[in-house]
This record gives C-alpha cells, structure tokens and sequence, in this order.
C-alpha cells in the first residue's frame, strides 16, 4: 500500500494540486517580467506628459493585460491539474503486443486488485485500487488548527488519507492484463475526482452519529461546525487510464514509474506552457465518466 498523503506537494497545494511536478512559470520570468513592466510604465508616462502621446501607454496597458491573462491562466490550470489532464486525453493508447520495453504508454482498460485491496474510509467501499479522503474546515475567526492548508473561499483542509496499492488492468486493445506498479515507493498522480459526502452550513451543524465515530477514531474533534467532507475511489471493474513505463520481465508485463520527468509539452490550442510531471499518471477515459463514489449519499 503506498501512502500518498506524505507527498510533499499535497501539503502546499492541497489535494488536487499536480503531484511532484514543476510549475509551467519559472520564478525569474517573474523576477524579469515586473521591472520591465515598471520600466516601460515610467517610459510611457514620461512619452505621455512630454510628448501628449497616449498610444505607448495604451498598448503597454493592453500588452500588459495579456500577459497577466496569459500567466493568471496556467497557474490556475496548473492548481486544477488541466495540463496533465489534457495530456491524459490526448496521448494515444498503446498497444501492448508491439510496444518496446522502457516505452512510455498509455493503457486503458477495466482494473482489478492485487495482493492487496483498499477500502475508503468515510463510504467503506471495498476492492478499491484508490481512494482519497479530504476533510475541510471553513476558515472562521476561531478555527485555525495547526499546519493546515489554505484554499479559497475560506475553506482549509485540515486531514486526509490518500491511497494507492499494485493493481492489474487489462489493456482493452489488446486483452493483455499488465501489472501495474502503483505500491509503495511509486509516486503517483492521481487525476480522480473527489464527491461531496458531507457539507455543514450556517443554519444546520450538526454532525452525524456516522460522522462523529469517522471523527474521533482520527483523533479529530467532533464538535459541531461548519466543515465539508470529500470522498473519491477507483473500485475493482472500473476502466482506468494510466500513462507510466513499460516493463517486460519474461511472460510478466508491467507499468511502472517513468525513470524521468514527463513532459505534457505546449497546448497551444489552450494556451498552456509545458509541466514536468515526475510519477506515474493515474485517470479516467474521457469518455468513461466519473469512477468514484457513483452511489454516494450524503450523509448529515
């Protein structure tokens, strides 16, 4: 079972933050970038009183505009994952009767469980491959636990679990069933959606019995207030894309851990700049639909 809540990025940019991987805007794009905007705003304000000349200023203003468009749009595409995800979508399916050992691939196909299955936490559902449990606080004056994560909207996630374990999938081009290394010691990234189990509000916090027991074996408080649970899994038969190596060990076919960074490279059509992903990417067909949580209730 390979513990995915002790990767180091979860903890600074929460649960559905690109896991071990770098950012599309380098930091010194940043450091060049804002003196030489000042630069040309002095310019252009000296051409402006001067020369009574506002069409330098005007396009540095607009020019301006589209840059912080331009990188306000890959840090928020970077936070949600989009470039890994439409890196998912887009790279073809493999074959695995031709494909060369040490190539990267992409399988799809119906998952089932190894040596060892996993079972979610809140829900309980058993022969999970996957699963990823997420508690949120809202951020009242109050309620500040310590060494928590920030988001917006005030909500701060305080817990989670996050799951992975070896499991096999059966690669629907070729019927070929593959071991695919998700255990310990792989990093992996997780494109599945989390569901809303549990969401507290203003008028009503009180907490469920289920909910107080869920608490309190995590040592956690069970007093009322206001805060959101989130629940996502990937069960046994459930069809699964994931992007990793393959290895071949006589008659034994495996999916492993890339030996270096995957690149998504340049989503012109998105205008999104590359991200260097370190790790095994583990998602759902875009035409599959959602794999977890399909009969969730919500319990309050």
């Amino acid at each position: 079972m390979n513990n995915l809540s002790n990767a180091p990025n979860l903890r600074e940019h929460q649960h559905d933050r690109h896991c071990y991987s770098c950012k599309p805007i380098p930091t010194i794009a940043i450091y060049v970038l804002v003196p030489l905007f000042f630069i040309a705003l002095g310019i252009s304000i000296f051409i402006l009183v001067v020369v009574r000349n506002a069409a330098f200023f005007v396009s540095l203003l607009f020019l301006s505009a589209l840059v912080a468009t331009f990188v306000l749009w890959n840090t928020l595409n970077w936070r949600r994952n989009g470039a890994v995800l439409l890196f998912l979508q887009s790279f073809p399916d493999s074959d695995l009767r031709v494909a060369r050992d040490g190539q990267l691939v992409k399988i799809t196909g119906l998952v089932s469980c190894g040596s060892v299955s996993l079972e979610s936490s809140y829900e309980k559902a058993t022969r999970c491959i996957y699963t990823s449990t997420l508690l949120y606080e809202s951020g009242e004056l109050g309620l500040k636990p310590a060494d928590v994560n920030r988001s917006c909207f005030q909500w701060r996630l305080t817990y989670f679990e996050r799951f992975s374990t070896d499991f096999y999938i059966t690669d629907k081009k070729s019927g070929i069933r593959a071991l695919v290394k998700a255990g310990p010691d792989c990093r992996v990234i997780p494109l599945i959606a989390d569901s809303r189990l549990v969401k507290t509000t203003r008028k009503c916090r009180i907490l469920s019995a289920h909910l107080r027991k869920w608490l309190r074996d995590r040592n956690l408080s069970a007093e009322a207030r206001l805060l959101r649970l989130e629940e996502g899994y990937i069960k046994e038969d459930s069809s699964v894309s994931v992007i990793g190596m393959l290895h071949r060990n006589n008659d034994a076919v495996m999916i492993v851990q890339p030996s270096e960074f995957i690149s998504t490279g340049c989503q012109w059509r998105k205008l999104l700049l590359p991200v260097d992903v370190d790790g095994l990417i583990l998602g759902v067909p875009e035409m599959a639909g959602p794999v977890t949580n399909q009969n969730s209730v919500q319990r309050l």
